[in-house]
């Protein structure tokens, strides 16, 4: 038995130390944290029955060496692990009779400041607790670090970097490939702190906490870290929310901080509890691995028993498939919890899932729903042979360390979200709900496979209501949108299409010259087209082998039966007064809804409208014509006139 426990602890600390080394060196995680506690607390358990701890055991290895080309340097003091609990019972006996600090575990990344002469001096990760990497750079493109500070001593002091669920989203949602996406705001704020170019952090809205005041020469802190912190705030730092506890209010305080995590926007993982009393909390020293001044507490999650009902297979523009697991609904942590994703195949057959299963689940971090354990353990299987959007043929792909399953259907509508999205842009059909995000849950579910389904999403009325940011107003604003959508007119839809090289400009003139007979277009050669002013071989090209597909022949007659185009009279009455005239437009319009409004009408009277002023510039429109912006100093030099809004349409009237 001793044996097989002995072994057991070998593998424990292999598993953890894999975990480690990606979560610390490649900002990847490879298991939950939850499940990474689980196996911390196993070992620890092992250890100590046993009475052995392995060199090389995350129990007295505060951390893993650092991997990238960022320079090293070694802490003057080492940055400790926090030992924690999850009892509060626990956190009193800490407390005991001392009062205590109580403040947010943030999620990100810890940072140690030095500052000298008032300014900021230099800036270094915890690394692996002995060696940081020296980020400095970096450091002074966070939104609200300080660079100068009234004090001139030298002070040190640390805090964590974040990344707010706010910022995590948009970044995100600016990331083609799903595959390459941060999984969470630690992952993304660890890369976007380490970045050897800091024009890259600059972007990612970086922001830092102050939690622990190391060093400050000749201040007088009244031996309180409270009166430390303050102190720190005067100096023009954010730092950690705090909260001074006794042993009598720890657990209202806990409670007051857990009521608050669905409203904050940054990521938290738990509580800090540290002596207030900075000479006892020293007088006390430390473990090998933990500081005994001070306590991490982690909320001891919410397990909800459920049934798995089914697992969804949801598609991604890179081909990739998704499991998520759907179960009957449960609430926690306040609110109805019915669906968790599983990543991938190996996490599936890890947790040997199967439809009709017991599950336990719960929100990691009080807010991601996660499956926890699977107790009936059924197994694996009934893994898709087709893709749910187009049928395609499906293979399971070695990907790193995981299986994941995948479409092979280049023709997957799931990949083309990007044409879909072009479709609704403003320009386009101009259909407002649509997002990026929008359109691939919309597509993986199977509700829009081409064009025309868009205008049929009333089929999936319930579905859609259902679906996370959505609700009644926001479906009938979205189905609104789509109505007000199918009057439009012709170049547009051409546009809408996404043909290679065909700008919405482009497309007036194609259908200019064929009179706007959109069955007359379908049949166009390259010899007609290229012989149109303005268009050439290439746009030729595309468009005739666009419509040399039968399926895109056939997509675009089921879109044109959805769509109300009146006849395009009135454009060609229209005086070609602007003929040979190039405008550029900048700054806010007034009678416009937008610039590309404007744009339109100066084109639909002969002009041409450009994004840059230049010396065949005509004309430049901005409403603030003594702006002394850039494109208003380029044309005065040039010569070129600045007119107003209203200047332009008494251009218009005129003519």
């Amino acid at each position: 038995m001793s044996r097989s426990k002995k072994d057991r602890m070998l593998e424990l600390v292999e598993i953890l130390n894999k975990a480690g080394r990606a979560y610390y060196q490649e900002s990847a995680e490879i298991m939950s944290n939850r499940e990474y506690d689980e196996l911390y607390e196993e070992l620890e358990g092992l250890e100590k029955e046993l009475g052995i701890t392995l060199a090389s055991s995350p129990t007295v290895n505060v951390g893993y060496e650092v991997l990238s080309e960022l320079p090293k340097e070694r802490h003057d003091s080492p940055m400790l692990s926090l030992d924690k609990t999850k009892e509060i019972a626990e956190l009193k006996r800490f407390v005991g009779d001392q009062r205590a600090l109580m403040s947010w575990k943030l999620d990100g990344l810890t940072i140690v400041l030095t500052y000298r002469e008032g300014r900021l001096y230099k800036a270094v990760t915890r690394g692996n607790g002995e060696v940081g990497e020296v980020i400095t750079n970096n450091a002074r493109v966070f939104q609200n670090i300080p660079l100068k500070i009234a004090y001139r001593g030298e002070l040190i002091l640390r805090g964590e970097a974040v990344i707010s669920y706010r910022e995590f989203e948009r970044i995100n949602s600016e990331i083609e490939d799903v595959d390459a996406k941060y999984k969470n705001p630690r992952n993304l704020c660890s890369g976007s702190v380490r970045q050897l170019n800091n024009e890259i952090t600059a972007k990612r809205n970086v922001h830092f906490y102050a939690f622990s005041l190391v060093q400050a020469e000749d201040v007088d802190f009244h031996n309180s870290r409270a009166c430390q912190m303050n102190w720190l705030l005067e100096q023009g730092f954010e730092v950690v929310e705090f909260h001074e506890v006794t042993q009598e209010n720890v657990e209202a305080e806990v409670l007051k901080f857990s009521e608050k995590i669905p409203q904050n926007d940054f990521p938290s993982d738990g509580l800090v509890l540290i002596y207030d009393d900075i000479e006892y909390g020293k007088s006390l020293g430390r473990t090998s691995k933990f500081p005994r001044d001070s306590y991490a507490f982690k909320w001891a999650d919410e397990l909800r028993e459920t049934t798995l009902t089914e697992i969804e297979w949801s598609p991604s523009r890179t081909g990739l498939i998704n499991p998520v697991a759907i179960f009957e609904p449960v609430e926690l942590e306040g609110t109805t919890v019915s669906r968790a994703s599983v990543h991938n195949i190996s996490i599936m057959e890890e947790l040997e899932l199967g439809i009709g299963d017991r599950i336990e689940v719960y929100k990691a971090n009080m807010i991601i729903p996660q499956i926890a354990k699977n107790l009936t353990r059924s197994g694996v299987k009934d893994i898709p042979k087709r893709c749910p959007v187009c049928q395609g043929d499906t293979e399971i792909r070695q990907v790193a360390n995981a299986r994941a399953l995948y479409c092979t259907n280049p023709e997957c509508q799931a990949k083309h979200v990007k044409s879909f999205s072009l479709f609704v842009s403003r320009d386009a059909l101009n259909i407002e709900g649509l997002s990026e995000a929008t359109l691939e849950k919309f597509i993986s579910r199977g509700m829009i496979r081409e064009f025309a389904d868009i205008f049929h999403l009333d089929r999936y009325r319930e579905e859609i209501q259902s679906m996370e940011g959505f609700g009644e107003k926001s479906y009938r604003n979205l189905i609104d949108s789509a109505e007000k959508a199918r009057t439009t007119t012709l170049p547009r839809v051409i546009y809408a299409l996404g043909i290679a090289n065909i700008g919405l400009a482009n497309a007036k003139v194609i259908c200019k010259e064929f009179q706007y007979d959109a069955e007359a277009m379908l049949h166009a050669t390259e010899e007609e087209l290229n012989g149109i002013p303005g268009v050439g071989g290439v746009i030729a090209r595309a468009f005739v082998d666009y419509f040399a597909s039968e399926n895109h022949v056939r997509q675009f007659r089921d879109l044109m039966k959805e769509l109300v185009i009146p006849r395009e009279t009135a454009a060609e009455e229209k005086k070609q007064i602007f003929a040979g005239v190039n405008f550029v437009i900048t700054g806010s319009v007034e009678h416009f809804a937008n610039r590309g409004e404007v744009k339109e009408l100066i084109e639909s009277l002969g002009g041409k409208v450009t994004g840059s002023v230049t010396s065949k510039t005509s004309y430049l429109i901005n409403n603030d014509v003594t702006s002394t912006s850039s494109k208003n100093k380029k044309a005065s030099d040039l010569g070129i006139p600045i007119i107003s809004e209203e200047t332009f349409l008494e251009m218009v009237k005129e003519g």
